[in-house]
């Protein structure tokens, strides 16, 4: 029994994790879409739901039942299996990468040897990330990439020309954009000198500037530009344009299919904005932390994963600030944008970083 408790121990640590990871994720994203219902409200010189619990704070949930009580409509000469595969692909591509983000540093100073039947022998320190891999951004690119196929076949597989214009919209943003993105973080791999999330977070601490925005500014704000364009965010919604198809992509979606990709949306605007804390704000970081608690320690911890968590919330409200303040591109616009000023700007910005690095390490 006990040796095979401690053979199936790390895949229920892992398990344990992936949990706690997805569900405070989905409560992030839950209390986002409240949060950015409250901020368009102001804006707007409205009040915003106040019905549901108070300051409406269980509004989230109301809005769950109802999803789930509403009827599912699926339309006749739709191809069946690629429409309700297609929510299913959208949200599993969002969800994914949260398996390699260091949502803080490892805690080295408690000793594991307390847990029965020997479980935490050999354990040295509990990382507070569940995968580490070498290539963790490849890992994102990649997998937020494949997230396209989600939305084009959405407005494949509806049959409706309305859902078909917006999947086809949502294709040529995201590629074009994703161009822009992958190069406004080479000039980061290249400082950082390594691929890896953990990594480039060390490399920041490093550094003399502590966090890569100051000298990848240009980068920073070619990601952040790109970032809104690829979660389909004001002014960039071309694909959800309600003035001209509808809803876009998912206009024949309802019930827990929409719900899918509404959820969908939301964890991708927390996926770049943990990019974004990552690569360019030093991740969970905290400049003069360590003099006050001991590097490894749990206060340490919980304070840098606190201090992560508030830096993530400040590129979501960033989003909402943006939805109530600017309106949308026209499609030509949007097009000639990405390709002829932000895809330039972010090759130059790569080419002067790799001038630079060049004669810092000659």
């Amino acid at each position: 029994m006990e040796s095979l408790l401690k053979t199936a121990f790390p895949f229920i640590v892992y398990a344990i994790a992936l949990l706690l990871a997805f569900q405070g994720v989905l409560m992030i994203v839950a209390y986002t879409v409240l949060a950015e219902r409250k901020v368009l409200g102001w804006i707007q010189g409205r009040i915003g739901p106040n019905r549901v619990g108070p300051w409406g704070v269980l509004q989230p949930f109301a809005d769950l039942l109802k999803f789930i009580f509403k009827e599912d409509l699926v339309p006749d000469k739709s191809t069946k299996f690629v429409y309700f595969l297609a929510p299913m692909v959208a949200l599993t591509c969002a969800l994914l990468p949260i398996v390699v983000y260091p949502f803080g540093p490892p805690i080295t100073t408690v000793d594991w040897t307390f847990l029965p039947y020997g479980l935490g022998e050999g354990i040295r320190q509990l990382p507070l990330t569940i995968a580490q891999i070498d290539v963790g951004v490849l890992y994102v690119l990649g997998i937020t990439s494949v997230g396209v196929y989600g939305i084009a076949l959405a407005g494949w597989s509806s049959n409706s020309k309305y859902s078909l214009m917006g999947g086809l919209r949502s294709s040529a943003q995201m590629i074009s954009y994703e161009l822009a993105m992958g190069a406004s973080i080479l000039g980061v791999v290249m400082l950082a000198g390594t691929l890896d999330l953990n990594g480039i977070i060390y490399a920041q601490i490093n550094s003399p500037f502590r966090w890569f925005i100051i000298p990848q500014i240009i980068g920073f704000v070619i990601f952040l530009i790109a970032a809104f364009a690829e979660t389909n965010r004001v002014p960039f919604d071309l694909p959800e344009a309600e003035t001209e198809l509808v809803a876009g992509f998912h206009t024949e979606y309802s019930a827990l299919k929409f719900a899918l990709f509404f959820m969908a949306e939301y964890v991708n605007m927390f996926t770049v904005s943990v990019m974004s804390t990552v690569l360019f704000l030093g991740g969970w970081y905290v400049p003069g932390l360590s003099h006050i608690f001991e590097v490894g320690s749990v206060p340490y911890a919980l304070v840098s994963l606190a201090a992560f968590v508030g830096k993530i919330c400040f590129f979501l409200f960033l989003y909402i600030w943006v939805r109530g303040t600017l309106p949308r591109f026209r499609f030509d616009q949007l097009m000639n944008f990405g390709w002829k000023f932000l895809l330039p700007l972010a090759i130059a910005n790569t080419i002067v970083t790799i001038v630079v690095v060049y004669f810092l390490n000659s």
